[in-house]
């Protein structure tokens, strides 16, 4: 607890104990922390931890499609399996997919709330609130009992964006509230990405009106990653892949330093110093990790010195 934390609400009916979190408090989060008009108080049930820094937000319809729901519920798999922590807002649809996805390989998801800390909304999302309070944060800026009002939204929203280094919107029609948390994320100089969907699809097309408008197209979670900075991408971990028979989010064999390697290499083939400026690992030591990596089957070395892992590119 950090050091201006206060507990202000015991444990009752199974419920985890509810935190003042203050501004000026170490607990307080970091990317939060620096926009402009930051609430002064968040009430926290679960924890917040430094690596939270590095998040990126999956926001999106409450009145998912199918498909909408199984890409977020990936892409919350995905990053969260890679060190990054998911945030959302527990909303019905997207945001749950998000928040399950997250949750499913054992990584960090934080909620967001419209309401006070001590009233879930929606109501069927409780036994969800309390696995996110066990492998993350449920947290508000609104004090207790405060209901889940319409007008309390769009500053919910200004906090997820707040929170998280980029937003990917999964689905959202053209009047979304996801739409406002994507405004806000651009506002404050951070990453914007959409999901595409069918052209003929009502919940996509605001989503659609963000690529229009020049957010990032996301078709899985490494063009997410590739729209981080640079310094960002170098924290990630890579994931033992599920097929050799390791779970999901362990680190990768060989110890940091390739999994650091591997995190830099996307879908596009990458140069050595391009590598080297992603991975902050110096030049002889990325050259003899690279060799490393191509004997063992994992990369393979292109024309013009260009790399990309094995089964890629």
């Amino acid at each position: 607890m950090g050091e201006g934390a206060r507990r202000i609400h015991g444990e009752t009916g199974g419920e985890a104990p509810i935190r003042r979190v203050a501004l000026g408090d170490a607990e307080y989060p970091a990317q939060l922390r620096g926009v402009p008009l930051a609430p002064d108080t968040l009430y926290v049930r679960g924890a917040l931890a430094p690596e939270d820094a590095l998040a990126v937000a999956v926001v999106g319809s409450r009145r998912a499609t199918p498909y909408g729901i199984g890409v977020a519920e990936e892409l919350g798999s995905e990053l969260a399996a890679r060190g990054v922590t998911v945030v959302s807002g527990l909303a019905r649809g997207i945001d749950s997919a998000a928040h399950r996805g997250a949750l499913r390989v054992g990584g960090r998801t934080v909620a967001v709330l419209g309401s006070g800390p001590d009233v879930i909304y929606p109501p069927e999302n409780r036994r969800l609130a309390a696995e996110i309070e066990r492998h993350g944060a449920v947290l508000s800026q609104f004090e207790l009992g405060t209901p889940p009002l319409a007008q309390h939204f769009p500053a919910r929203n200004r906090v997820i964006a707040g929170l998280a280094l980029g937003v990917v919107v999964v689905e959202a029609a053209e009047r979304s509230g996801s739409l406002i948390t994507a405004g806000v994320a651009a506002e404050l100089g951070r990453e914007v990405m959409a999901v595409p969907g069918r052209v003929t699809s009502e919940t996509s097309r605001g989503a659609h009106r963000l690529i229009q408008d020049g957010a990032a197209l996301v078709e899985g979670w490494r063009d997410v990653i590739g729209q981080l900075p640079a310094r960002w991408q170098a924290c990630l971990r890579a994931p033992v892949l599920l097929k050799d028979g390791a779970a999901a989010g362990e680190p990768a064999p060989g110890g940091p330093e390739i999994a650091r390697v591997l995190a830099a290499l996307g879908e596009e083939p990458v140069g050595i110093d391009e590598l080297i400026e992603r991975s902050g690992i110096g030049s002889g030591r990325a050259a003899a990790l690279l060799l490393e990596l191509e004997l063992e089957g994992r990369v393979r070395q292109l024309e013009g010195k260009r790399f990309v892992q094995a089964g890629r590119g």
